[in-house]
């Protein structure tokens, strides 16, 4: 068995909430990245695994009981539609709908995140990526938005501190769009140092000002490119990380400040998400053992898509 480690957590039951015709958060997405790694190869190198469904005990940590209460209920009300014929669909914003299966892939979605934490605090992988959706990280306590019904970086996260008794654990979030669900749940816990980057101006239009002293917000203006990136990292976040020392650090990877991507106004590239993965993984191995648990957020332009996580994955797996 080789020393290092690289899980990959997905389940299929990922693949089947959608949100209607032409909406970019898409099953096809999972599909994009699959059909990139079997043509590369890496998927090969992986350990795979799949994604069991969290627990409501586990959810909890992160959400409260009224938010799950009331996703649950519009299911129920959504299958009693379908029965009548009704509509296929239940908004819960102008921009996320629920289907049928919204709740079971939002369930697997953090489940995922959960595995991936437990098997690397195990020992049994040193870090892992979870292929998953719906995404989490504007899912707030009490709120779903943006494509997102459940927080899981922010539901693992916690899983580390709570169920598995570490003190320090940092999130990193490279997404073109704040997370602003991630830090509603987490602002103010001294056991967490959240780290973002993000476009400046568009949605969901918050993150300028940090909630509190444990968020470190780095809103950068349309048409940012992937060197001024690196050097606000290198200036700004990885100081940050050294001085915390986290134990355990939680990635929300959003592929959607790559430059193909419509969705956001960025400049990474493939190579950009290569080196911030690669710099944190120094950063696992220095305090954290190696530890790291990755979670898919967004990413619309499917070869692009493909292509980043590829990256991604190869910087995690040293390859």
């Amino acid at each position: 068995m080789p020393a290092h480690k690289t899980g990959y957590f997905t389940h299929a039951d990922c693949r089947r909430h959608e949100m209607g015709p032409g909406h970019p958060e898409c099953p096809e997405r999972l599909d994009a990245i699959e059909d990139r790694l079997l043509a590369s190869g890496v998927g090969d190198l992986l350990e795979r695994r799949e994604a069991p469904s969290a627990a409501l005990s586990d959810l909890e940590l992160a959400h409260d009981r009224l938010h799950m209460a009331a996703l649950r209920g519009l299911e129920a009300e959504l299958a009693e539609q379908r029965e009548a014929g009704g509509p296929a669909y239940c908004h819960v914003d102008a921009d996320t709908a629920m289907n049928l299966h919204t709740w079971e892939a939002a369930q697997r979605a953090a489940g995922a995140a959960l595995a991936a934490t437990d098997a690397v605090m195990a020992g049994e992988l040193e870090n892992a990526f979870c292929a998953v959706r719906p995404p989490g990280h504007h899912a707030c306590r009490s709120q779903a938005m943006g494509f997102c019904f459940l927080n899981n970086v922010a539901i693992a996260a916690r899983h580390a501190l709570e169920r598995h008794g570490l003190s320090r654990v940092a999130v990193v979030d490279f997404d073109v769009h704040h997370g602003n669900g991630t830090e509603d749940i987490l602002a103010g816990d001294e056991r967490v140092l959240m780290v973002g980057i993000f476009q400046q101006g568009i949605y969901p239009f918050s993150g300028d000002v940090p909630r509190a002293p444990n968020m470190v917000n780095l809103p950068v203006p349309a048409y940012t490119r992937g060197m001024d990136v690196r050097e606000l990292i290198e200036q700004v976040w990885l100081p940050r990380l050294e001085a915390f020392r986290p134990e355990m650090i939680f990635i929300s990877a959003g592929f959607d400040a790559h430059r193909d991507d419509d969705l956001g106004q960025l400049g990474l590239v493939e190579q950009d998400y290569a080196w911030i993965t690669s710099r944190l993984r120094e950063v696992a191995r220095r305090h954290a053992q190696g530890r790291i648990v990755s979670c898919l957020e967004g990413g619309y332009n499917l070869a692009a898509l493909g292509r980043s996580v590829e990256a991604h994955l190869r910087a995690l797996a040293d390859l």
